[in-house]
């Protein structure tokens, strides 16, 4: 199978390019998959393909740009050229830009597929329904988000004219079955990147760090964190240093900068900027506690997998999809209210002054993200893109003849 992916990619700072990377690493190990092409968004650096391991052929288009109006027609363009068996969407509502039109014209690309007959999986990693526009960064006024509610839905029907639109929790396969009336709709867990061999769960020494790791500004906040090590650190007197890891939301610019000067005079805050990929176990194993600090949810957490696949506690908001997430693939964590630092606090303390009980969470979460592999979700995905093949091989028998049976 020749399969394109349709994404961001590394070293592009658009959402889901880690993602990618990680999708495309055990991809190219699969024996069904003959050739990747990924069609990627345009950057100044080389593409990262880079991999240890054997693997089948990778080309690389870059073919659309953030906000370009031009997307549908590029990829397009790109996808009559290089001519896969198959195409993955790598997507999420802002994907292709965060202005409207743009955004629009890039999720149009599954229909597009559709009428070309070309068996198409787009990977939908949130849905409008479940999420708070205002915490969210779109808008907090409510005409506008009645607004983008109506855009939202007609931009879901779209999406929805894929052969499958798969989706990373069972909530989110009931809003679209029942709202939309979505027969095409597939439960394919997140999945954990690299499930690296079981940690020993020992920290270095030095003072505990509790890290934090995304895209901040718009729902994803740091200040409460910051205050609420702060607090720990009076109450028990810990050594405890705040790692903040990762850089603004594109649509606040600035934002870290501004938190960095506003907190100057609080010691041991360190600001990592942008975690390049081999940085990112560095980071994580020499954490003693992940934080979340979140004040709403837009779809299954990249970070909770990471954090569980290198053996983190976590200390989470009760709200949404992270506590959703905890209740149906077993992670556990501390959980605090969204809007509370006292909360915070008392949630990230229960963890540093117990020992054992830091290392039963970790443990925990170590077992339920070696759950759900990397290489099991892409065999998933491989085994629905030879069910569409085999319809499509009825329906339009002298389309994708050139399409073989998958064998795993």
């Amino acid at each position: 199978m020749k399969l394109a992916i349709v994404t961001a990619y590394p070293p592009s700072k658009v959402t889901l390019n880690e993602y990618a990377y990680h999708l495309v690493k055990q991809f190219r190990q699969k024996e069904a998959v003959t050739e990747l092409v990924l069609l990627t968004d345009r950057t100044e650096g080389a593409k990262d393909i880079e991999f240890t391991e054997d693997g089948c052929k990778i080309t690389i288009k870059e073919c659309w740009s953030f906000n370009s109006y031009k997307n549908l027609f590029s990829v397009t363009k790109a996808l009559n050229t290089t001519k896969p068996d198959a195409v993955l969407f790598n997507l999420q509502f802002m994907k292709f830009g965060d202005k409207k039109i743009a955004a629009a014209l890039g999720l149009m690309l599954p229909l597009v597929c559709k009428l070309k007959k070309i068996p198409n999986i787009v990977l939908l990693h949130n849905i409008l329904e479940e999420v708070d526009l205002g915490s969210a960064g779109f808008t907090s006024n409510k005409i506008m988000q009645k607004i983008y509610g109506f855009i939202g839905t007609s931009l879901t029907k779209l999406i929805l004219k894929a052969d499958i639109v798969a989706v990373t929790m069972q909530k989110y396969v009931n809003i679209l079955e029942i709202k939309y009336l979505s027969p095409n709709v597939k439960l394919i867990p997140h999945g954990t990147f690299e499930i690296p061999e079981e940690p020993n769960y020992r920290l270095p020494k030095g003072p505990l760090q509790i890290m934090t790791f995304g895209k901040f500004g718009t729902y994803k906040k740091v200040e409460g964190m910051i205050e609420a090590v702060e607090m720990v650190r009076a109450k028990t007197g810990l050594d405890l240093e705040v790692v903040i890891a990762g850089t603004d939301n594109p649509n606040v610019p600035g934002y870290l900068a501004k938190v960095e000067e506003d907190y100057k005079h609080v010691p041991q805050v360190r600001f990592t900027g942008y975690v390049e990929e081999h940085e990112v176990p560095t980071l994580f194993n020499e954490s003693a506690v992940v934080v979340f600090p979140y004040t709403s949810t837009t779809g299954s957490s990249g970070v909770l997998h990471q954090a569980g696949s290198y053996g983190k506690a976590v200390v989470m908001p009760d709200l949404g999809d992270l506590a959703l997430l905890v209740k149906d693939e077993g992670y556990r964590g501390e959980f605090f209210e969204p809007t509370s630092v006292e909360s915070l606090a008392s949630a990230i303390e229960a963890i540093v002054t117990d020992e054992a009980y830091r290392v039963k969470l970790s443990k925990i979460n170590y077992d339920a993200a070696t759950a759900h592999p990397m290489s099991q979700i892409t065999d998933m995905y491989l085994e629905h893109f030879q069910d569409i093949i085999d319809e499509k091989r009825i329906t339009f028998p002298n389309v994708n003849a050139a399409a073989q049976k998958v064998s795993y």
